[in-house]
């Protein structure tokens, strides 16, 4: 295991966020951030059982002052002394569908929040710690990731507020990508497109329940190892993951 550097996803509930956490945590120390430690515990614990290292952070992502706590602390006292690798900006918010003229200010305010606010905050803690490394000789490029869905490429009826979240959080990833990719940190945006095979999605009859008819959080974790092991001569800004079985 590298001994100077880790790696942080944030949004490391059950699901996308807490499968690349392992993943990443094969080859770094990792950070694993949300809200509360009910959403990280299990798998802060399940890494560290495992031999690997795993810390477990409280941090809302739409507030700046908890995020410069959270990643003080992250320098100061968990990690100190490594340097940044890999960041992975997983936060979901506010996926409710509701028909325009019913929704609420507030459901759209709190996509808006999580979903870009959000990201642009981590960005600004994250990037610069990044671009530290770039010379610091990390095994691969210094990347962050953000997870984004199908509302990322177009809105659909009833999902106004997500859409214009999820959106512009595609937005601010292009943007940093094509200022910081030619600094040496790979920025990189993945659609999520379909449903993910989590505990509450069992019962969900997608692609009429065909094998393998949802996401594996495991398989979308080894695409962003892959995207923070590519050669800087080749980056990928954005991918794209859906089942064999879904339409697009």
């Amino acid at each position: 295991m590298a001994s100077k550097f880790y790696a942080i996803v944030i949004g490391a509930g059950t699901g996308t966020g807490s499968a690349a956490a392992r993943r990443f945590a094969k080859s770094y120390p990792v950070v694993l951030m949300a809200r509360s430690p009910a959403s990280y515990q299990d798998a802060v614990d399940g890494i560290n059982a495992s031999g690997g290292k795993a810390v477990g952070v409280s941090a809302d992502a739409s507030d700046p002052a908890s995020l410069g706590v959270a990643f003080a602390r992250i320098r100061d006292e968990l990690l100190p002394g490594h340097r940044l690798a890999a960041a992975v900006y997983n936060v979901g918010a506010n996926f409710k569908r509701a028909p325009f003229l019913e929704t609420k200010v507030e459901d759209f305010d709190w996509s808006i929040g999580g979903n870009a606010r959000g990201f642009f905050l981590f960005a600004q803690q994250t990037i610069p710690l990044l671009l530290e490394s770039v010379d610091a000789s990390p095994p691969y490029p210094p990347t962050l990731i953000a997870t984004g869905a199908t509302a990322s490429m177009r809105g659909g009826a009833h999902c106004a507020g997500f859409a214009a979240g999820m959106v512009a959080r595609r937005s601010i990833a292009q943007s940093l990508a094509r200022e910081f990719g030619p600094k040496g940190v790979h920025v990189a945006h993945a659609v999520i497109d379909g449903v993910i095979d989590l505990p509450r999605t069992k019962e969900y009859n997608v692609n009429g329940g065909a094998e393998d008819g949802k996401l594996d959080p495991d398989a979308i974790a080894e695409s962003y190892w892959h995207l923070h092991t590519q050669h800087r001569s080749a980056f990928t800004q954005e991918l794209d993951l859906r089942p064999y079985v879904e339409k697009f």
